[in-house]
């Protein structure tokens, strides 16, 4: 076997191999040269990266990838007992799994970059990339596993390693106190993770996805462990009513980190999705469960953007649009899963709806990746994140403030950029399920963009403070991992359709269809 084709066949293992690999390495690479470190990170991430890459294309040749670990081959069938029953750890990717793992990689290149210049000037950075690095593991072994055991060890490692980053700065103890917020969250949402896997465990002997899949009947002990699964995985991702610690995490924490705990979030959203649609998939009520994902995701969307209008904190204002960001998802997704029973309206809307919703996954990333950034950077040159305490630094951040304004047009849904392309599929599929759905939405996306023409004008215009005369803009590295993500919002707003062929609708189609889960390991059994 050649070395490119060790790399082809083993790149499941891969992808959380070098980031494993590279968490370690930093730490020693660290006491040498800081600058040899930085190096290592970069190109460990640019690797796992490239990994990515060769998964999906992977996928969109091969279908779904299972790759055991403990075999002889690489890539070699799961084996199974006289029974039937897989029993060794596998990595299940499907076409859903690789647009996560385009999103998650997208999002970590252009925050370490970014982090290279915004932390240059703090201690402990081998501790930091360590834990970044441990982070983005966690992300890509949620996403890759097919073992619901394993779902919950990544799980738990995000978690740590997050709750580490946030409390990364200190802040006078502010930002030790939203990590402690977050991992007493964590925490919880992990024992639930963990119950809700043992009572599964405990019915069908399985801990295998797609065998439990098969088997599960929809006794009261499934909807028990629905019940905590989806709990715990949706208070992760930030939805109302269970987004209280969001706010402060996501404005506390370095904001590189922020750039990736919004991704972090959206990993727990797909575990959520991968829950409902392939774990539970047709046992349950899916226009019952489809109407609380709907109300969830409208919830997220209102709630989000009224407590966002009225904030100071620049930050915080952007954590609640986060969270408001989130709803889209959930409603795009959750008429998709109503829907799921009727396989005309399901054609006609579900999967348009579907799309929309996943497709909003990936430009949230970016937009939203590209706007904490950008406050990131305004943070790193005046020290503040109040909004009463700035003004014109249009003036000397120039190229930042290009970059705010692609990222709030996007984020507002206006044309030509890609929040507009997500937002206009989930506009037309929801009014055709529920005029009444689609008139929140767009209300939501109006009340957006007036919260950030008021940032903008708060930030950007207006004349020159005189404490703020001399502020220079944002180091190059920081302003080339913002164009990284700025360039993504553009070119995923001008070839919307190329993006949803290739990537959103095989997605939104993979997750729909647990029929092939199953069968990929389970043989058609």
């Amino acid at each position: 076997m050649t070395f490119a084709q060790f790399i082809y066949y083993n790149s499941p293992a891969l992808i959380i191999a070098i980031p494993l690999l590279a968490a370690f390495l930093t730490l020693v690479f660290g006491r040498i040269s800081s600058m040899l470190r930085n190096i290592w990170v970069v190109l460990s991430l640019v690797a796992t990266a490239i990994v990515g890459l060769i998964i999906a294309y992977r996928v969109s040749i091969e279908g779904i990838i299972i790759y055991t670990f403990g075999v002889g081959s690489p890539g070699m069938a799961i084996p199974v007992d006289s029974g039937g029953i897989p029993v060794r750890i596998l990595f299940e990717i499907d076409a859903m799994s690789s647009f996560m793992i385009i999103t998650l990689s997208i999002a970590t290149l252009a925050a370490i970059i970014y982090s290279i210049a915004s932390d240059a000037k703090s201690t402990g950075r081998d501790n930091f990339y360590a834990l970044f690095l441990l982070l983005t593991l966690g992300g890509y072994g949620i996403i890759c596993t097919g073992d619901i055991f394993n779902f919950f060890v990544f799980f738990e490692i995000s978690s740590l390693a997050s709750a580490g980053l946030i409390a990364y700065r200190i802040e006078k103890g502010f930002a030790v106190e939203a990590a402690l917020k977050y991992a007493v969250i964590s925490t919880i949402a992990g024992i639930m993770v963990l119950i809700g896997v043992a009572v599964l465990y405990g019915e069908y002997d399985a801990l295998n996805i797609a065998m439990l899949a098969q088997s599960i009947h929809w006794t009261f002990l499934d909807k028990f462990a629905l019940v905590l699964l989806l709990s715990a995985l949706l208070m992760k991702c930030g939805a109302v009513p269970m987004h209280f610690w969001t706010p402060d995490s996501y404005s506390l924490a370095p904001g590189s980190i922020t750039a990736i705990l919004v991704v972090a979030s959206q990993v727990s959203l797909y575990g959520a999705f991968r829950v409902i649609f392939t774990l539970y998939g047709v046992v349950i009520n899916a226009f019952t469960f489809g109407w609380i994902i709907i109300i969830l995701g409208v919830l997220s969307m209102v709630v989000g953007v009224t407590m966002a209008i009225p904030q100071k904190d620049v930050k915080r204002l952007m954590a609640y649009h986060a969270i408001s960001q989130t709803g889209y998802m959930l409603l795009g997704v959750g008429v998709g899963f109503a829907l799921l029973g009727d396989k005309a309206l399901l054609d006609s809307i579900g999967y348009m709806a579907m799309e929309g919703g996943i497709f909003h996954i990936i430009n949230h990333a970016m937009y939203k990746g590209l706007l904490f950034l950008t406050a990131g950077a305004i943070f790193y040159r005046i020290g503040t994140r109040n909004l009463n305490k700035m003004g014109g630094l249009g003036h000397n951040m120039k190229y930042t403030m290009i970059f705010f304004v692609i990222g709030a047009l996007a984020i507002a849904g206006i044309p030509p950029f890609n929040g507009f392309a997500s937002k206009l599929m989930i506009y037309e599929s929801v009014f055709l399920f529920n005029p009444f759905l689609a008139v929140i939405a767009m209300v939501v996306s109006i009340l957006t963009l007036a919260s950030f023409v008021k940032v903008f004008h708060s930030i950007f215009m207006g004349p020159k403070l005189p404490e703020y005369a001399h502020v220079k803009e944002a180091p190059p590295m920081m302003l080339i991992g913002m164009g990284l993500l700025a360039a993504g919002v553009i070119l995923f707003g001008l070839f919307p359709q190329q993006v949803v062929d290739l990537i959103v609708s095989p997605a939104a189609h993979a997750l729909v269809n647990q029929q092939a889960y199953i069968s990929a390991v389970m043989g058609g059994a």
